[in-house]
């Protein structure tokens, strides 16, 4: 019976081994500026269609900032920095909203963005805001969002298979293996894709704001604001979801000659 059990779910994963296969070359795209190539199941216009109604609902429970100088200066630095990102035809939206406790900003797929006025004092400056928005703008034309999802569902799939193949172990061992494919898996997959996502939205974040006019260079200066804010409080990199602020800092250092070959003083 158990061995049966087994069997039916393995012909299962099987099946939707397969259909990924299949879908294979639809899912693949290059992402822009670093040319990496990614593997995205999930439609584009799904991804957008889900930014939107999360974006409606988080404004829904927020208190939008409706006029003002912060909001003026959040939606001019986003336009000019979407006009320069490889999605300008997106509906692109940018809002304010307040929360002074919010060291933070997001932008869901579809360009829906917004910026918390916690984030202001640590920006300080234009350039220190276009920073991190250019880095939102950047997962959302990378489509980090999709290929997450797709990794989690592969995730998902890898459980199913191994489940099937400890089917004829007792329940204590493969209730023991599962969790430690779970805690495997997340260490070892799903924190590095979200560091390494993390990394890309840097690196294409630093060429859009150079693009829109930004000096890439306060790109250093801001990340080094948001480490003293951070206090010495982040997780080991290698159990975060983010990199470090060192290697971070690094990192942007090797891409800023590329990012200066784009960018133009204003005059």
């Amino acid at each position: 019976m158990k061995r049966e059990k087994g069997r039916r779910r393995f012909l299962q994963l099987q099946r939707i081994a397969l259909g990924l296969l299949i879908a294979l070359p639809i899912g693949c795209a290059t992402v822009p500026v670093t040319g990496r190539q990614s593997f995205n199941l999930i439609p584009e216009s799904q991804e957008v269609a889900l930014g939107l109604d999360s974006y409606r609902q988080v404004l829904s429970e927020s208190n939008v900032v409706k006029s003002g100088p912060e909001l003026a200066l959040v939606r001019r630095v986003g336009a000019k920095i979407a006009a320069a990102s490889d999605r300008p035809g997106y509906e692109w939206e940018f809002n304010l909203i307040q929360d002074d406790k919010a060291v933070n900003a997001f932008c869901l797929p579809g360009g829906k963005v917004a910026v918390y006025t916690g984030l202001l004092p640590v920006t300080q400056n234009e350039a220190g805001l276009a920073t991190v928005m250019s880095h939102e703008i950047a997962h959302a034309v990378a489509r980090h969002g999709g290929e997450r999802m797709t990794d989690d569902l592969a995730f998902q799939i890898g459980g199913m298979g191994l489940e099937a193949l400890l089917g004829q172990n007792s329940p204590a061992t493969r209730g023991l293996l599962m969790a430690a494919y779970g805690v495997g898996g997340q260490i070892g997959v799903l924190l590095p894709f979200s560091r390494s996502a993390e990394s890309e939205a840097d690196h294409i974040g630093l060429v859009y704001m150079a693009k829109a006019g930004y000096d890439p260079r306060e790109a250093i200066h801001f990340w080094g604001r948001m480490e003293k804010q951070a206090g010495g409080g982040a997780p080991p990199e290698w159990l975060s979801t983010h990199p470090s602020h060192g290697s971070r800092i690094e990192r942007l250092q090797g891409w800023m000659p590329e990012a200066l070959s784009y960018y133009k003083p204003a005059r």
